[in-house]
């Protein structure tokens, strides 16, 4: 069985489009080999900055004949129905069957389609592939049609085995596939023939190439720590930009220098998102100051004089970026120390939201509620409104115009260099956290309350003016700010009523835009939207809940059993209480006392429904006729017993595990007594009996909605 081997050639290609290009290409060669008849055994994708590689291994010489029965219309349709049929199949009248199908006799074709060698469905396959490959931005060159990412300028397309290679003819655009590729744009331009995907490895190898993405990556880290380590230094770890870099370089080599001394009192992060951003360069710490002392460059080139003159023009233009950084470093100080307040008023001419006012009425509302949440969270309202009040100043500062994603952490050094204490600085710092999943949540109290103000205000406000989330478009990020409340509180165990802060925030917000969303025509009316919209702002925090949740094991159908309680805006006493069932229902007891509560539950509700009344009344244990009845009523005892103060403490795992002990003396009530007894009296008791299994096990959570 030969092997494929496929190479596009093109102008650089950009990093970030590099994993999505190799991953498409395999999948879209593939799928049309296979659709198209052929098998194979395995497949891999590579790229560099200038090709696309696909590499598959066993692939079907051939496609199997086929042969498809199809059925046609009746023997005595119309003319033009027949005529339609054998259009469609290709055949004539004479090559049609007729076969008796129920009470009529219709015509039968039987389609046979020969096998086809590989090489004709590969260069169909490939130039579909190419025509229609989903690159996020595409361009077009010359005179031609083709769109590509930069312009192509070579196909390899060959087929090997035993015997040889072959290559596969095909032209897209005037582009005519060949065998031949070529090595590192300057240290090995020339073209050359390869006849498999093993020599095509190791002869561009030898012409300075590293075709996986893989080996790139750990050749600059392994390179750059060896040089760190020569010089004393660290490397800062920065995955996202080793995987850039490494679709940047085909031959990577890592060069040190080090950062001239009047730029080192610069914070860390100035230096290493200056370097990073601007100059792809890695952070090297000295270990001993934990100052940022040194950079690391890659370059695509060996030099004789081991990057010297590489290192020397790097230094130049990253003197020139620093010079610029420590101009905006200085002066933001300045106003730092003055109090910020330049910043503060600057903020009432920056819009946040079109429908929700400026930077400032937002920061008036943040502080606000940051007074309102503190004591909830352990913090001192008056530190933390102070706090908010702060947390947003750097938005106006030199250096988070230049590098937006330093706000929040330029804020703290700003704070301190104002004189505030840590606790307020690293709120600054920390209250746009958490900002994905894998980001780490705050723990401070005041940075807790600022940070949870921060990401209510910004949920209640696009609630107030109904710009919600619509199926997959989040333009504003609630999801991520609603996500990020959820890891606040349960990451730091605050028990936090949702439900009167969502609504009292929306009911504050009474903008002409609010209004509107809502047919409302005076200030004052926004009191009668406000706890509807709120408790529509509780459903999305139940659903972003659901799917964190889910994330950590827990099934949908158990939290919405707990949903159903009381108490759910609680998303900490939610999460315990979601929690315990969990692994109750994980044991055996869990398991079999569910099914034993439904059983309880049917016959209950079928009895209420044909009788026409709640079987409420306490049972009366005197009725008990049977050892297993007695022993029941005996367990509901027990059980109420250890339940009820556990529940009135929070203790979910302990009064379900009181729960789930019922398990036993359930099982055997069932086995032992008929509940619609011809005694009216002791039916009424049993059914009552029931009604107390159902009243002590909904008390935890509403079991009706468990699957199972």
């Amino acid at each position: 069985m030969p092997d494929l081997l496929i190479e596009l050639f093109s102008e650089e290609i950009p990093a970030r489009m590099q994993a999505g290009a190799r991953e498409a290409l395999k999948k879209l060669v593939t799928d049309g080999l296979v659709e198209a008849g052929l098998t194979y055994g395995g497949a891999g994708a590579f790229s560099t900055p200038r090709r696309l590689t696909l590499a598959i291994e066993d692939l079907s010489a051939a496609s199997r004949p086929v042969s498809e029965e199809r059925k046609g219309p009746r023997t005595d349709a119309p003319q033009a129905a027949l005529d339609g049929f054998l259009r469609s199949t290709g055949l004539s009248i004479d090559q049609l069957e007729k076969r008796a199908d129920k009470k009529a006799e219709v015509w039968f074709a039987v389609v046979k389609k020969p096998g086809r060698p590989a090489s004709d469905i590969v260069a169909e396959v490939l130039e579909s592939a190419i025509r229609t490959f989903p690159w996020p931005k595409s361009m077009r060159w010359g005179s031609g049609t083709l769109k590509w990412v930069r312009p192509l300028q070579s196909i390899l397309c060959i087929l090997s085995d035993e015997s040889g290679a072959s290559v596969v003819p095909l032209d897209v655009d005037g582009i005519p596939s060949g065998e031949t590729t070529r090595g590192h744009r300057f240290m090995a331009p020339d073209s050359f023939t390869v006849t498999s995907f093993e020599d095509y490895a190791a002869r561009l190898r030898r012409a300075k190439v590293m075709l996986d993405q893989a080996e790139r990556e750990q050749a600059i880290a392994h390179g750059a720590k060896n040089l760190a380590f020569a010089a004393g230094l660290d490397v800062v770890e920065d995955k996202g930009l080793l995987t850039e870099i490494a679709g940047l370089v085909e031959w990577p080599v890592p060069l040190l220098g080090r950062i001239p001394e009047a730029f080192l009192g610069l914070p860390a992060e100035v230096l290493q998102t200056s370097m990073k951003e601007h100059q792809k360069f890695f952070s090297a710490r000295n270990p001993k100051t934990g100052r940022i002392e040194g950079f690391i460059t890659v370059a695509n080139i060996e030099t004789p004089d081991d990057g010297a003159t590489i290192l020397a023009g790097n230094l130049k233009v990253l003197t020139a970026r620093l010079s610029d950084a420590r101009f905006f470093w200085e002066n933001d100080l300045r106003v730092a120390k003055a109090g910020m307040s330049e910043w503060a008023e600057g903020l009432t001419h920056v819009t946040f939201q079109s429908k929700l006012g400026s930077q400032s009425e937002r920061i008036a509302r943040i502080a606000a509620l940051a007074r309102e949440i503190a004591p909830l969270v352990g913090a001192d309202p008056d530190q933390a409104e102070h706090a908010a009040r702060l947390a947003k100043l750097d938005l106006r500062s030199a250096m988070v115009g230049e590098f937006p994603e330093l706000q929040g952490v330029m804020g703290r050094y700003y704070a301190l260099a104002a004189g505030e204490s840590e606790a307020v600085a690293n709120a600054a710092r920390d209250h746009y956290s958490p900002l994905g999943p894998s980001d780490a949540v705050p723990t401070e109290p005041v940075s807790v309350a600022v940070a949870l103000a921060d990401k209510l205000d910004t949920l209640t406000g696009f609630w107030a003016i109904d710009e919600k989330p619509t199926g997959s478009k989040d333009p504003f990020a609630l999801r991520r700010a609603a996500l990020g409340v959820i890891r606040l509180v349960l990451g730091n165990g605050v028990g936090l009523k949702l439900l009167p802060i969502l609504s009292g925030r929306i009911a504050a917000i009474r903008t002409p835009a609010a209004l509107e969303a809502h047919n409302l025509n005076a200030p004052g009316d926004s009191n009668s939207y406000a706890p509807q919209v709120a408790s529509d702002l509780l459903a999305f925090f139940h659903d972003r809940l659901k799917v964190f949740l889910k994330d950590q094991g827990i099934r949908h159908d158990v939290i919405d059993a707990c949903l159903a309680m009381p108490g759910n805006d609680d998303l900490t006493l939610l999460v315990k209480r979601a929690t315990a069932l969990a692994e109750t229902l994980k044991s055996d007891d869990g398991k079999n006392l569910l099914q034993g509560y439904k059983r309880a539950n049917n016959i209950l509700t079928q009895a209420e429904a044909k009788d026409g009344v709640e079987y409420s009344f306490g049972p009366d244990p005197k009725l008990a006729e049977t050892e297993e009845e007695r022993a029941l009523f005996q367990a509901l005892d027990q059980a109420e017993a250890k339940i009820t103060p556990a529940m009135a403490k929070e203790d979910f795992a302990t009064a379900m595990q009181a729960m789930a002990e019922l398990r036993a003396p359930i099982d055997a009530f069932f086995t032992a007594v008929q509940i619609n007894a011809e005694n009216q009296i002791i039916r009424r008791n049993r059914l009552n009996l029931l009604h107390r299994i159902r009243a002590i096990c909904s008390g935890t959570a509403d079991l009706t909605k468990v699957e199972g």
